[in-house]
């Protein structure tokens, strides 16, 4: 089997094809004309010709290929570009804020090393040389917390119990680009996440120190990263969660990830971990904790932001900031890890794939391949998780019928029996909770 492991830079696929002839592509790819598409919704016999040369090899099952996709062989761009403390593999979106994601080959490992681990920054991070662990304090305050108290590292690893959890994080923006009509913000793909090795404290054990009054009903940070406008006193996020999230036992305050210093970008020297929501509830540089008596509302708490319509609307909808609900527990997803996209292999090989699945505070109870764009779906072996809000672990071994074009696609089901749609769920103002199906691209020879 063989894989593009080059480090070059370079356009490829639909960037290439767009750039020689945009008005032919669009119509290739998108079918977007009725004598392009059947009634059914699928690519005619011609379209699937002319992908095919696009691809190199033809598209077997291609009958089945649903219009308005692009193929995974041609929707790949790889553009390294280093970020320090960071592997040169993870793909820069925005550099101020700094914002990366992993493609998906670089987080194989059963637990993202730190140098893989995604970067999702609101703001700018706190000058390296103004880090002081031994002075750095976390202060606990607000209207339903009995006494307000403070921390060092050290006070905390002293006074406190300290606990090792592996947790998925997931920016709630992930797989944003899919979604058409486009929404603002970081374009992600699908690397906007990772499950690491965290220590710290539980939450629950400092706020329990603290005291919490009867009202209590939200738990919010506030950190040390400051507005890209460079006025200290702006706030950039200041999110949280409910009372009975903060007090889950996975719920850490942590200054250690995979046994190492948080690295700088993650929030380096203390930063909260909250498994299974969307990654800007774990704060980074974590200062203060503030316990409310109602629903948080600092920076990032309101309005549209992480947030999506509480009920269903159509595509480009503009919605009422009183009609948006709160994100709370991620859906139900997966990653194909292993091979990388664009591998191909001979008619007689067989295919080992491997990934890893999760789904928010739930737990995923059945893994599926499917290499026929979705007709049929064979089950993978699946691991339970480390720890609860761990993600798990699948694998799988494909053989194909007959050379060509394939995508291997990966569905995950939880234990509610919610499964992974095969393309896009429901459109949302910000481009939130994408959760269809992986896919990747294989040409057997």
């Amino acid at each position: 089997m063989q894989q593009d492991h080059s480090d070059k830079p370079k356009r490829v696929g639909i960037h290439a094809l767009y750039e020689k002839d945009p008005v032919r592509a669009d119509r290739l790819l998108w079918g977007r004309t009725t004598a392009e598409t059947s009634r059914r919704g699928f690519l005619k016999k011609s379209v699937l010709a002319a992908m095919g040369a696009a691809l190199g090899a033809p598209m077997v099952f291609g009958r089945h290929f649903p219009a308005g996709m692009i193929p995974a062989g041609l929707a790949q761009t790889d553009v390294p570009f280093q970020i320090p403390g960071k592997h040169p593999g993870l793909v820069v979106l925005n550099d101020r804020p700094v914002n990366a994601e992993t493609p998906p080959h670089l987080l194989d490992d059963r637990l993202t090393p730190n140098d893989m681990f995604f970067v999702r920054n609101n703001g700018l991070p706190p000058r390296e040389s103004t880090i002081d662990v031994s002075t750095w304090k976390l202060t606990i305050e607000g209207e339903s917390v009995r006494q307000s108290i403070s921390f060092t590292i050290d006070e905390l690893k002293q006074r406190f119990t300290a606990h090792t959890y592996q947790l998925t994080l997931e920016c709630g923006g992930n797989g944003r680009s899919e979604f058409n009509p486009p929404a603002k913000g970081n374009q992600w793909s699908t690397g906007a996440v990772g499950c690491a090795e965290w220590t710290g404290v539980r939450l629950k054990d400092v706020l329990n120190e603290a005291g919490i009054k009867p009202d209590a009903v939200y738990v919010g940070y506030y950190g040390r990263d400051t507005h890209i406008s460079g006025d200290a006193n702006k706030v950039v996020i200041s999110r949280g969660v409910p009372l009975a999230k903060a007090m889950e036992d996975e719920t850490l305050i942590a200054w250690a990830m995979n046994g190492k210093d948080l690295p700088y970008y993650n929030g380096y020297p203390l930063r909260l971990v909250v498994g299974g929501w969307p990654a800007s509830c774990s704060g980074k540089w974590l200062s203060k904790l503030v316990v409310r008596n109602k629903v948080h509302d600092g920076p990032k708490m309101t309005g549209q932001s992480y947030r999506i319509p509480c009920k269903p609307v159509p595509p480009g909808t503009k919605v009422p900031d009183d009609e948006m609900c709160i994100i709370e527990s991620m859906p139900v997803k997966s990653l194909i890890t292993y091979p990388k996209t664009g591998a191909s292999l001979k008619l007689a090989q067989a295919l080992p794939i491997r990934g890893h699945a999760w789904a928010g505070d739930r737990r995923v109870e059945k893994m599926e391949y499917s290499i026929d764009f979705g007709q049929t779906w064979r089950t993978c072996q699946l691991e339970p998780p480390a720890n609860r809000l761990a993600w798990q672990h699948f694998s799988a071994t494909i053989r194909f019928p007959q050379t060509g074009y394939y995508e291997v696609w990966a569905r995950a089901t939880d234990d509610n029996g919610s499964a992974q749609p095969m393309v896009l769920p429901g459109w949302n103002p910000r481009g939130y909770l994408n959760n269809a199906c992986h896919r990747i691209a294989i040409k057997v020879v």
